[in-house]
């Protein structure tokens, strides 16, 4: 299953598929979302960036 869109609502980004469907939703935790591709999205949260796969598990934490 592959990422087609996300949206940020309130404290949250939704991850949709390519039917429209919600896969998972990831809190921002006072972060901002940074950018998605079709595997995974990355939020902003103090100093650091947030990886997270299509089924919102964290799968790497970068630097800013």
């Amino acid at each position: 299953m592959s990422i087609a869109a996300v949206s940020v609502r309130g404290d949250f980004a939704y991850v949709y598929d390519e039917s429209g469907r919600t896969i998972c939703s990831v809190p921002l935790a006072g972060g901002s979302l940074q950018g998605y591709t079709n595997s995974s999205l990355s939020i902003k949260r103090g100093a650091f960036i947030y990886v997270h796969d299509e089924k919102g598990r964290n799968i790497k934490t970068i630097p800013a």
